[in-house]
């Protein structure tokens, strides 16, 4: 049952939510004389941290998951599931036990079921640390990336992703994605957005980054994330930029591995860092770091997360960063391979980290904090630094001020038409047509009538879209055509393709959505085999553009960059010659049989 109607009306339970930071929000944003109100700010947070208890300044560092739709009342299964995982049952439970700083949001821990729930559960969770003795908001975070990507799915709004929005290469979109998602995000009490992704994929086989990244050219990354970053923060969201000191050239994703990056410092200061001075130089507030290993910056052996020469000696010294540092997730293999779950936290801290992102066990991560205090291994002054960035943020943020949102907000705020008709817009201006031999693109429905849409039907980033062969296949049905629609899925077996094969004796052309195509995938199998019935196949990447590569034979080859609604909608109505392709390739596209050689360059894309 939602409890969301308590949740929502939840008002300070005290006159003052915090006394002594009052009007440390305007003293931080406002003022003439700027130097005197950063320092009026400086002192009331100094005030706030004076009062607090170590346990309390501990608990501030630590952002951690929790299961359920409510903050106090959760269905039975995620009940049960918070008391395996901390040995409580509810957030208001877990932020009590811990006092913590933040909590990040999840699909499968069932936090983000609709966008008035979201706002119930983040009211009851302010609500339920206020309500402490000196109790403080906490700032609340997700992934919300948008493309492959989402913890918020519809009815939010949800906009292409990196990549198709560096094809696009507008700045003005970047922004407008921005304002737009962080307005929506905000409405819900979702203060700290980890996006937007500063990694440059300079590496095709990247199984982690891809179509998360904007593209291959340093320059035109850096334009973008900066674009984003302003935009989001203009909706008074932090943007976090991810993953430093940059994830973008590994064939190793750090959730299951530990990957090195083998860039010289040349390299990494020509291809990595730049999206970061960017962010940096655009007022970021908060950078994550990544679980990878980068021996031309620190040849210790120690993942980034926990390198003191990287965030420390790089970002806070060199590139002169004084924001929020938040560690990827805790319970990546990456940043777990060389040391145990109770020492990564007090090394992170040690590096020179703020915010630690959840830990696998908790109280492990927890105590062992409080105990490197204890046994004067970290001092407590250095806990007073990252508690003071984290408050400062929460203050820029209105955190002190406002922790509450208002639910008859949300309604207006999130997914309206305005904002959905702005992300169908965007899309138009990312689609890719990288082939059209013979001009077969646009599709007429007077020639072409009856379509057979095939494909791979990943599952929705969000839990909310798709399936991508019925979102296919009911767009181009709204544009004029008969269509048919069949899932193939990612590795077709024999009997399946012989479907489909059949199936398109009924058809005048075929649109098949491709997945990360190699040379040994049976997709390639589907498409040759199609190919050789003599009809006209179109057909979409829907991750990686690189598919193309590998399917020399297809007359019309679209990138759609994701296999999310509006990026599909926006792909159809490029088939249907209802919007021209205007996308540009932000990454190579190698030959297959050589990839030394390029097949595609950056900036390429053809239109009608």
């Amino acid at each position: 049952m939602h409890d969301t109607s308590t949740e929502s009306t939840a008002k300070p339970s005290r006159r003052t939510v915090l006394a002594a930071g009052a009007g440390v929000t305007a003293a931080l944003t406002v003022g003439t004389d700027a130097r005197a109100a950063d320092a009026l700010g400086h002192r009331k947070l100094r005030a706030l941290i004076s009062r607090m208890t170590l346990e309390e300044k501990v608990g501030q560092l630590f952002v951690s998951r929790v299961h359920g739709h409510s903050a106090t009342d959760p269905d039975q299964a995620d009940r049960d599931a918070n008391l395996r995982e901390f040995g409580v049952g509810t957030a208001a439970e877990l932020i009590a036990k811990y006092r913590l700083g933040g909590v990040i949001y999840f699909v499968w821990a069932h936090n983000t079921r609709d966008p008035r729930q979201i706002a119930g559960l983040s009211n009851g969770i302010q609500r339920a640390s206020l309500d402490l003795p000196r109790g403080l908001p906490l700032l609340i975070s997700t992934d919300q990336e948008h493309g492959i990507v989402c913890r918020v799915g519809k009815p939010a709004t949800l906009f292409p992703g990196a990549m198709a929005v560096g094809a696009g290469g507008s700045r003005t979109d970047a922004r407008t994605l921005g304002r737009i998602a962080g307005k929506e995000l905000r409405a819900m009490g979702i203060r700290q957005d980890y996006s937007p992704v500063a990694d440059v994929n300079v590496n095709p086989a990247n199984p982690v980054i891809g179509v998360r990244s904007f593209g291959a050219d340093p320059a035109a990354v850096s334009r973008l994330v900066a674009a984003e970053v302003d935009g989001y923060q203009h909706s008074r969201v932090a943007a976090t930029a991810k993953h430093f000191p940059g994830h973008g050239d590994t064939e190793v994703d750090s959730h299951y591995g530990f990957p090195t990056i083998r860039h010289t410092r040349e390299q990494w200061e020509t291809l990595d860092a730049p999206p970061f001075r960017a962010a940096i130089e655009a007022g970021i507030d908060s950078i994550m770091t990544a679980h990878i290993l980068v021996p031309a910056l620190d040849d210790s052996g120690d993942p980034a997360t926990l390198s003191r020469p990287i965030l420390t000696g790089i970002l806070r010294e060199e590139l002169g960063y004084d924001g929020v540092v938040v560690t990827d997730a805790l319970d990546m293999a990456g940043v777990r391979q060389k040391y145990g779950d109770d020492r990564v936290p007090v090394l992170a801290l040690k590096a020179g980290v703020d915010q630690l992102l959840n830990p696998p066990k908790l109280d492990v991560a927890w105590n062992a904090v409080l105990k490197a205090v204890q046994d004067g291994e970290l001092t407590e002054e250095r806990l007073e630094e990252s508690v003071l960035r984290v408050l400062r943020l929460k203050a820029k943020l209105g955190l002190l001020d406002e922790p509450y949102v208002r639910p008859s907000g949300t309604d207006r705020a999130v997914g309206n038409g305005a904002n959905l008709a702005a992300a169908d817009r965007i899309a138009e201006r990312t689609t890719t047509l990288l082939v059209n031999e013979g001009g077969l693109l646009p599709l007429s429905p007077g020639s072409h009538g009856r379509v057979l849409v095939l494909g791979a039907d990943l599952a929705s980033p969000s839990g909310t879209t798709g399936p991508p062969t019925g979102v296919l296949g009911a767009a181009l049905g709204e544009l004029g055509f008969t269509t048919t629609v069949m899932s193939t899925g990612t590795a077709p077996s024999a009997a399946v393709i012989d479907r489909a094969v059949a199936a398109a004796g009924a058809a005048d052309a075929v649109v098949v959505g491709t997945y990360n195509v190699s040379a040994t995938s049976s997709q390639k199998v589907l498409v040759e085999r199609l190919l050789a019935t003599g009809l006209p196949v179109v057909a979409v990447a829907e991750r990686n553009p690189y598919d193309v590569a590998h399917l020399p034979g297809v007359r019309a080859y679209l990138a759609a960059y994701s296999w999310t609604d509006v990026e599909l909608r926006a792909a159809a109505r490029v088939i249907a010659g209802a919007a021209r392709p205007r996308g540009k390739l932000p990454v190579p596209v190698q030959r297959a049989d050589d990839p030394a050689k390029v097949l595609y360059p950056i900036g390429h894309g053809l239109t009608y």
